[in-house]
């Protein structure tokens, strides 16, 4: 039987393993295959397996490396989807029942189209909540995905799927996408590394919920198969006409230089957020790692005002207008909160857009200022541990909205700006949290080297799958 270790490897590792053929890609896809079957009855992390599929894409990888003569960067590595984007031959239901599956289903989006002519090994498609709506992975087509490190618990949302894969070994690399922290919110809940890239850095066809906000980045277990799946996925296409010219940039090179005289901020409630106290410690924690790496940390809050009504504006829109193209008996089937949410952007002018951009220009420009005094800037990801599966926000808080509990991630979805979710430990109840490292525009390098400084201080430590019933392979 296939070692349960190898589900574990590293994309980049594996790729070296499979070069000196002491491994071979149909190896690694069994052990994956295998994680996913002990797992995902439980944790419901994928929405469409295609095990046959990816066997048969292995055994060609398997020749090419065994001629010496890989087609890319990420041949033979065990990759997953979120069900947002498209892939040929795949149904893409993004989690709702009024999609139609029989497609046709002819077409790969960008990131996708680039991961196959690298020669990745696509394994499925990961869950997401309806449209992507929301901060945590529930919906009315494929139920409940579940914390790998606790079951009862969520995993986040919206790439809740890929979190859960990512940290459980179903996979090394997975793509997700972050148009209001859906990346970074399922990887700080679920202990894995998520990087939301520079706007537009990774091309997207269709855009996703929020066109003008929304990343396209990878969740990875390393920061080094981070960089590495960028690479791949910042390649041009042309169907994305707001990318910017590719920089030609491989994000591997530099990944070691550390974070010695660099000048990071840290703000540990951004002026005006909350934290519980156990998050709190933790990503204290986690700077002071900064400063002993050699960094020039300082405690400074960026200094704008909370963005969150004029970004919920733009967001619940953007809702209101899918809602309206798939028809009024739509309502009957999707997620009451996608409708609540829905009702309430239809109540907002084309005047009121202009000034929320007005806005958000604002907070752009800021942030511009903000990093021509520091290269970084530290906050926590996440207020507060994961709570329990299959509610948008904790119960008995007085919480109305997940965006009560995001208040770390909007805002540089806002500005565009490169940002990541990188694991700083454990609470208590042996949940993760994560501080988040915000770098400016086009600065997708840095933000990789700072968060793999970290990595290599404190390394990050995955949940396994013996929790939940499952022995090793």
């Amino acid at each position: 039987m296939v070692s349960d270790d190898i589900a574990m490897l590293p994309a980049a590792t594996l790729v070296r393993l499979y070069r000196m053929r002491q491994l071979s890609p149909v190896e690694a896809t069994r052990a994956a295959l295998a994680r996913i079957e002990a797992g995902d009855p439980v944790l419901n992390a994928f929405i469409h397996r295609a095990p046959e599929e990816a066997l048969a894409a292995a055994r060609e990888s398997e020749a090419r490396w065994m001629r010496g003569a890989p087609v890319g960067l990420v041949d033979g590595v065990p990759t997953s989807i979120k069900d947002q984007w498209l892939a040929k031959g795949w149904p893409t239901l993004r989690g709702t029942k009024t999609a139609r599956r029989d497609g046709p289903w002819d077409e790969d989006s960008p990131a996708v189209a680039r991961l196959r002519e690298h020669g990745a090994v696509l394994l499925g498609k990961t869950n997401l909540p309806e449209f992507g709506w929301k901060g945590v992975t529930d919906s009315p087509l494929a139920g409940i995905s579940r914390n790998p490190w606790d079951p009862s618990k969520t995993c986040g949302g919206s790439s809740g799927g890929a979190a859960i894969a990512a940290a459980t070994g179903m996979g090394a690399l997975h793509l997700g996408s972050d148009g209001a922290g859906s990346i970074r919110m399922p990887a700080g809940f679920s202990g894995v590394f998520g990087l939301k890239p520079t706007f537009a850095r990774v091309p997207a066809y269709p855009y996703g919920l929020l066109p003008m906000c929304s990343h396209t980045g990878p969740m990875t277990r390393t920061v080094a198969d981070a960089a590495l799946m960028l690479n791949v996925m910042a390649e041009p296409d042309h169907r994305d006409w707001l990318a910017p010219l590719p920089d030609g940039r491989d994000y591997r090179v530099g990944l070691e230089a550390g974070v010695r005289g660099l000048r990071i901020a840290y703000s540990r409630t951004l002026g005006y957020a909350w934290v519980d106290p156990e998050i709190a410690a933790l990503t204290d924690a986690a700077a002071r790692v900064f400063a002993d790496l050699g960094a020039a940390v300082e405690e400074v809050d960026p200094g704008f005002a909370d963005p969150r009504v004029p970004f919920e504006m733009f967001y619940a829109t953007s809702i209101a207008t899918t809602l309206k193209r798939l028809g009024p008996e739509a309502r009957a089937v999707v997620d009451p909160g996608y409708a609540r949410m829905a009702d309430a952007g239809a109540r907002f002018s084309g005047i009121d857009l202009i000034e929320g951009w007005a806005a958000r220009e604002a907070v752009g420009r800021h942030m511009n200022a903000f990093h021509q005094r520091f290269d970084l800037l530290l906050t926590p990801q996440l207020p507060l541990a994961a709570f329990a599966a299959g509610l948008e926000y904790p119960e008995g808080r007085g919480m109305t909205s997940w965006f009560d509990w995001s208040p770390f991630t909007y805002p540089f979805n806002w500005t565009g700006q490169p940002a990541a979710s990188v694991p700083c430990g454990l609470t208590p109840a042996g949940l993760p949290a994560a501080i988040q490292i915000v770098g400016p525009r086009y600065g997708d390098a840095l933000v990789l080297q700072a968060s793999r400084a970290y990595e290599s201080a404190v390394p990050f430590a995955m949940p396994g799958l013996s929790h939940i019933g499952a022995g090793r392979g």
